[in-house]
């Protein structure tokens, strides 16, 4: 039945999974191989924690595991993130109504000797079923799901923490720490925030006609000399996606 298909929820660390798992009830370990899995359920709707531990491959192959095993109502990808907006503060939320992969582009020729140009380049996305094309497409951004995002919006005035804003999240295998290289991710891709998972797990979810959100919590912001990160960022995100799921429950 449809109401007993799951919502997965993934995060990459213990920081960013344990506090909904603690609030979960009739709880199982289902593990993938290394990688921790919890079955429960919350306020009597079930619900599923994956830890996919840092980057792309990992939350997109823990992506593609849980949509099989599960069948999934809908995944929502969230933790922390490093603020691209330098009004942006620390607990500030960013709702991803769109993701973008920051990796997937096509630097310009320049010959040998002519340097590196970090601005030349073309946006080239990431490639993910079309179930209308019937094909695989080349996309750059992927849009977090209208119902989803709703339930987020309904959500954000009880949220105390800071502003919920909504905007363009970007992902890659990278951790930048130049304010220039931010200032540029940010004109080039609209980019709020960077994160890790996101876009891997939208590229996925998209393949599969899971509805995806990514929802990110700035731990830390270059940009107001906001760093290392405030690892206390990641409990209160996630009570914030409970938050969310309870709207969209409703």
């Amino acid at each position: 039945m449809e109401e007993q298909r799951p919502i997965i929820i993934q995060g990459a660390m213990e920081v960013e999974t344990q506090h909904i798992i603690e609030q979960m009830t009739e709880v199982r370990e289902e593990p993938f191989g290394p990688f921790r899995c919890v079955r429960g359920l919350y306020e009597g709707r079930p619900l599923v924690v994956s830890e996919t531990q840092w980057g792309m491959a990992n939350a997109s192959a823990l992506a593609a595991l849980a949509i099989a095993r599960y069948k999934p109502k809908a995944v929502i990808s969230q933790g922390t993130a490093g603020a691209h907006d330098p009004s942006l503060d620390v607990y500030d939320i960013v709702l991803g109504a769109r993701t973008a992969n920051s990796s997937a582009w096509q630097s310009h020729y320049r010959a040998a000797g002519s340097g590196v140009d970090y601005r030349g380049l073309k946006k080239l996305g990431v490639f993910a079923w079309d179930e209308r094309k019937q094909a695989f497409t080349q996309e750059v951004y992927h849009f977090g799901d209208a119902a989803l995002l709703t339930a987020a919006r309904q959500a954000a005035p009880s949220y105390r923490h800071g502003r919920v804003v909504e905007g363009t999240i970007t992902t890659c295998d990278s951790w930048n720490c130049e304010v220039d290289r931010i200032a540029f991710l940010r004109e080039f891709y609209g980019s709020l925030a960077e994160e890790m998972e996101g876009d891997a797990v939208a590229q996925i979810c998209q393949s599969f006609a899971v509805p995806f959100l990514a929802v990110r919590i700035i731990s830390n912001s270059i940009l107001r000399n906001q760093d290392p990160w405030d690892l206390g960022t990641g409990p209160a995100c996630q009570d914030f996606v409970l938050a969310l799921l309870r709207a969209y429950w409703q």
